[in-house]
């Protein structure tokens, strides 16, 4: 073992990135390395904590924990990782079992030289710290998630990867043979499709038994033509990595039906929508389906009136808040979409391309249970009088059909008016400009309010491109404009989270809410226009508060320190709201975001807390960044 070799290493390595030279130097003197050969077990769940603290130099693990006699993945871990870190903070057993899933190299350092070094270095402390919150915050999970509910999944579409479900041994051809070859390959194995594939076996397409009715026979297709002109592109691939949740919500994104798993660019297996649903019994996927095949809005309903289902299922199953809302949101698109191509079945072709554009919580993919409808219509610049009085005409019936079709499905009216039957909300582009020109360049009260709301827009069917580039146009205006982002950031501050100065809770002191306090517009809110002023900042164009986060962790200062946190505030302040209200709903009492925190456990209580105080942190930190702005 080189010492240069060794420090070369761990320099890259948080938390060794942390120390200088003199220490880690001091610190390999107790350094060993190991090998452990596939499937060998690195350390078992429940045996004696090991006494060391492992960095993975090569290779990959696997790490699993028992619950209730139920084994449950908790995750993959590769070069730079570490094992065992969780045990500095005390325990005597293991805390679950680690195995080696390809031959693994690790550098072995003794638990106490970390513990000195956590004792005397405040970065290498803070890493740590952040990687017990999580934990900590993992476990208050667990407890919200096994609360109450009337399903009793069993999680395997959120603890096994997508390599383990799907089918390996794959059928592939040669994208050059016949259709009739083709057809005659899936016969002989009896499979419903084939992989095609280039002179250097990459996948490049595949055929489907549908495709074979629908593009061969209902077209009296000659089948000696070759299979590559019927063949789809399979664009769409997971990770034999993924989790079979993030299958799903491709699948339904991109409404396909078969998925490839891939690993390091090679084929290693092929997942369909029935393996999917044997596994889990009622899929997001059959849903969509319905919702495709349907041709009038009265059919639409009762398909609709079981997404709400699927959030109780998705729960008890173990999924995250942001896995929820995403899910979801992809489905009520699917509904929206399906609720337009209606539409324009019923009006005929529109006079100009438009594109159908969405906000608030919808815009952010963070709905639950059915909200009111935030909506919008964007359209081209017309190029004559007589195509501008048709365009209004025609997007005036179109936008008032759908109105009424959304409320038909569940969704509410917006009682602000926000939508695309409203006149104001239904323009061709250089009118949307120039709205976001007189709200940036006069932030008054109500254009702070429009321009927040816009802000967290995106398109969900029609010329997307119509968004684009008002959204590029917009964000250029923003990001250069310090007097509006100053309105923006009051806005963030105004909203004080509801913690008192003895570290209590602030809550309702009387009214139908008394000893309640509203996790959306007290916790979530202040979170969410913190999250939209640094995005705005940074010219992002992303949306959804979990992705505008992600994409600012190397951006911006204040995010790159406290990424971790946000993110896992977001997570266990939308699980508390989701869970409150799948309860009211099984209950049959009006659904709102009202929580009492008397109710919830110490370990709830606790993070609460420290989830409130991070936000009045950051908020400290925005007064300070625009001291000069803020009244």
């Amino acid at each position: 073992m080189i010492i240069e070799e060794v420090i070369e290493f761990l320099r890259k390595i948080p938390p060794f990135q942390f120390l200088d030279e003199l220490t880690l130097k001091n610190l390999i003197g107790d350094l060993s390395m190991e090998f452990y050969p596939k499937g060998s077990i690195i350390q078992y769940q429940g045996g004696p904590a090991p006494k060391f603290i492992y960095v993975i130099k090569k290779g990959e693990v696997k790490v699993v924990i028992k619950k209730e006699n139920e084994e449950v993945f908790v995750d993959y871990r590769g070069e730079g990782d570490l094992i065992g870190y969780l045990l500095i903070f005390g325990g005597d057993r293991a805390r679950a079992t680690v195995t080696a899933i390809d031959d693994t190299i690790c550098y072995l350092i003794k638990r106490e030289t970390v513990q000195n070094i956590l004792n005397s270095n405040p970065s290498v402390r803070e890493f740590f710290h952040k990687s017990f919150l999580k934990r900590y915050l993992d476990k208050t999970f667990y407890e919200i998630q096994n609360k109450n509910l009337v399903y009793g999944g069993d999680r395997i579409l959120f603890t096994m990867p997508v390599g383990e479900l799907a089918s390996k041994d794959v059928i592939q051809a040669s994208q050059n043979i016949s259709i009739q070859e083709a057809a005659q390959i899936m016969s002989d194995y009896r499979i419903s499709s084939l992989i095609l594939v280039d002179e250097k076996n990459t996948p490049t397409g595949i055929i489907t038994d549908r495709d074979l009715r629908d593009k061969v026979v209902a077209k009296g297709r000659n089948y000696s033509d070759p299979v590559h002109s019927i063949m789809s592109y399979p664009s769409v691939r997971a990770d034999v990595k993924d989790y079979c949740f993030e299958a799903i919500l491709k699948m339904v994104k991109h409404n396909v039906h078969h998925l490839l798993v891939m690993k390091e660019n090679k084929l290693r297996g092929i997942l369909t929508n029935h393996d999917l649903m044997l596994i889990q019994g009622t899929s997001p996927l059959s849903i969509v389906k319905d919702i495709e095949s349907q041709n009038t809005i009265d059919a639409l309903v009762p398909v609709s009136k079981r997404i709400n289902n699927i959030i109780g299922i998705l729960l008890s199953e173990g999924a995250k808040a942001s896995i929820t809302t995403r899910i979801i949101t992809e489905i009520n698109d699917r509904l929206i979409r399906r609720i337009l191509e209606i539409a324009e079945d019923r009006f005929g072709e529109p006079p100009l391309p438009y594109c159908w554009i969405v906000f608030g919580s919808e815009g952010r993919k963070e709905q639950t249970f059915k909200t009111d409808q935030d909506n919008a219509l964007i359209y081209h610049d017309p190029a004559d009088p007589g195509t501008e009085d048709a365009a209004k005409e025609y997007f005036r019936d179109f936008t008032l059909f759908v109105r009424d079709a959304l409320v038909k499905c569940g969704f509410p009216l917006c009682p602000a008016d926000f939508m695309a039957s409203n006149p104001l909300w239904r323009q061709p582009l250089h009118i949307w400009r120039k709205y976001f020109i007189n709200w940036i360049s006069t932030p008054t009260a109500d254009a702070v309010l429009n321009s927040i709301t816009f802000f967290d827009f995106r398109a969900v069917h029609g010329e997307t491109r119509l968004l684009d580039w008002l959204k590029e146009y917009t964000l250029s205006l923003a990001m250069n404009s310090k007097i509006f982002l100053g309105y923006i950031a009051n806005l963030a501050i105004k909203n004080m989270p509801p913690i008192g100065f003895l570290k209590t809770f602030v809550v309702e002191k009387s009214g139908e809410h008394k000893d309640k306090l509203n996790i959306k517009v007290k916790g979530l809110a202040p979170l969410i226009d913190i999250v939209r002023l640094f995005a705005l900042e940074k010219g992002m164009p992303e949306t959804s508060t979990v992705e505008r986060i992600h994409a600012l962790r190397d951006k911006h200062s204040i995010v790159r320190e406290y990424a971790d946190e946000l993110l896992h505030a977001f997570e266990f302040m939308m699980l508390l709201r989701i869970q409150n209200q799948y309860a009211q709903m099984k209950e049959g009492t009006d659904i709102n975001n009202f929580i009492n925190p008397n109710k919830l456990s110490n370990l709830e209580k606790k993070i609460a807390k420290e989830t409130f105080q991070l936000i009045s942190t950051i908020q400290n930190l925005i007064i300070e960044r625009y001291k000069a702005m803020i009244w």
